[in-house]
């Protein structure tokens, strides 16, 4: 089935270069009487056109009817991304409230420095927590996110890290029988890249939490509230192969805390490239998210 996109969205172009079926426009067509998956994306990440084309790509992966919308707000204004782009393909939050919709994707920001009270959009950023908590079936909380949403939910504080999780990192199932792990190995990989974490032993006093999967090297990386309501991901599946790459050489000879990303290029040598071992369970983790909570 196809992702549903606006016409001349920017990422339908990458998309359909890699055999992903979009329909756009005046081309989008109805699939039988089967009901789309509605999606609304909160796309805090700076890097916005690259965020979404990685987002989609992973949608995609479901047999499913999928139908997204992005979502803004309006208590803070973009400045990595032409504001035209914006106006033409985001809506604000208050625009899409009184509309149906089956779950939510919010995804990191570059705000780890700040307390969450600090963050310009933290009043705004819990009216839509509270918002998916009560009306949509399951929301997807990705890397800040998954902090914020644990904060905001369960009271559950973030720490600082003495130097930043940044690399590829072997996660191990903890629940192989949650629907969220069909068709999982027992150890999967999940990029991080972040200079905060949330321990194991706050999220085991919650009973309302399960946590999912966890990593010697980079601690709690996925738990979820009763029944998938929220699913908390403190890494980033969606990443593509090169965003790790372009993050190293974007830092490094800026500040001197720079390290290579752990287990990510061939023989640790940039100039080799990456070796990509997450995105076939970044594939199943979506499609799992849409199948067994969002239907």
């Amino acid at each position: 089935m196809p992702l549903h996109l606006p016409k001349n969205f920017p990422a339908i172009e990458r998309l359909k270069q890699e055999n992903i079926l979009v329909e756009c426009g005046e081309e989008k067509t109805a699939h039988g009487q089967v009901k789309p998956i509605k999606i609304a994306v909160l796309n805090l990440m700076p890097t916005k056109l690259q965020t979404e084309t990685d987002i989609l790509r992973l949608l995609s992966a479901s047999p499913l009817d999928i139908e997204v919308a992005w979502m803004r707000l309006r208590s803070h204004t973009p400045t990595h991304v032409p504001a035209a782009h914006m106006d033409a393909y985001y809506h604000y939050f208050d625009e899409l409230v009184s509309l149906s919709f089956d779950g939510l994707i919010v995804t990191g920001a570059p705000v780890e420095h700040l307390d969450f009270e600090e963050v310009d959009y933290w009043d705004e950023l819990t009216q839509i927590f509270s918002w998916a908590r009560t009306s949509l079936k399951s929301t997807l909380y990705i890397c800040w996110a998954a902090q914020a949403g644990l904060y905001f939910h369960e009271g559950i504080h973030k720490y600082a890290l003495p130097k930043k999780m940044f690399g590829i990192f072997p996660q191990r199932v903890l629940h192989p029988e949650v629907p969220i792990f069909r068709g999982f190995d027992d150890v999967f990989c999940m990029p991080h890249s972040r200079h905060t974490e949330i321990r194991k032993e706050d999220i085991l006093q919650h009973p309302e939490l399960t946590l999912l999967a966890e990593s010697e090297e980079c601690g709690v990386s996925m738990c979820m509230t009763t029944g998938g309501k929220e699913i908390f991901i403190t890494g980033h599946m969606e990443y593509a192969p090169d965003t790790l790459d372009q993050e190293y050489h974007r830092d490094a000879g800026k500040r001197d805390d720079v390290d290579l990303p752990r287990h990510y290029y061939h023989d640790d040598n940039p100039a080799k490239g990456p070796l990509v071992t997450w995105r076939a369970h970044a594939h199943l983790l979506f499609t799992n998210w849409m199948n067994e909570y969002l239907r």
